[in-house]
């Protein structure tokens, strides 16, 4: 079973906007690269940044050792020490970026994914979850965020169950002005055309194997 979501609402919510930085993109895809070498699996890892009236700014992040079991969505492994090491490091170079959640190369919402999200409870209340599909033909690389909510359930007239949920928060890239726009959708491009590259020379050596 896939993971539940549910558009917003209007009433108030914990996240109004998640905006991500250019840096981080790119930075998810060079690790999606570099993984792609010997496996098309999804990858992992930490955003950084902060939250303010409702916007999530991701301004930076970090690839995480990351395994899962295709077969079974209740095997995988997150390194928490990894994690946490890391954050260390990144908050003497920068004390005001704090884990704002993780980010996931999906390229669509899996079954153990609520799982996954909620061990960055641990480091902030609402953490939010960004998925880049990678591997996408469309224009740019489409990007989806999302933030965990409870949604109460009626089971029959009288019983009421909560189930955790996904809520689809609105999305764009931090931009400071219309150079860096341009400037980032070339290098977008320029990444999208390398990394087409290794997907095709991955399947060919499937296919020579």
């Amino acid at each position: 079973m896939d993971a539940v979501v549910k558009s917003p609402e209007n009433s108030s919510r914990p996240i109004e906007k998640v905006t991500v930085h250019p840096l981080v993109l790119l930075s998810t895809v060079d690790h999606y690269i570099r993984l792609s070498q010997c496996t098309l699996e999804r990858v992992v890892g930490v955003l950084l940044g902060s939250s303010f009236e409702g916007t999530v700014d991701v301004s930076n992040s970090y690839a995480v050792p990351f395994d899962e079991d295709d077969m079974d969505p209740s095997a995988w492994f997150l390194d928490l020490n990894y994690v946490e090491r890391m954050f260390s490091m990144f908050k003497k170079i920068n004390a005001k970026e704090q884990i704002v959640g993780w980010y996931s190369t999906g390229p669509e919402l899996r079954e153990n994914d609520m799982d996954i999200h909620s061990l960055f409870h641990k480091y902030v209340p609402n953490p939010v979850l960004v998925i880049v599909d990678v591997i996408s033909t469309e224009l740019g690389i489409p990007t989806k965020a999302y933030y965990c909510d409870v949604e109460e359930v009626k089971e029959n007239a009288t019983t009421k169950t909560s189930q955790k949920v996904f809520v689809d928060v609105p999305f764009e890239i931090a931009a400071d002005n219309e150079a860096e726009e341009i400037q980032v959708e070339r290098l977008l491009t320029d990444v999208e055309d390398t990394l087409e590259t290794e997907i095709l020379n991955l399947e060919l050596e499937k296919v020579e194997d």
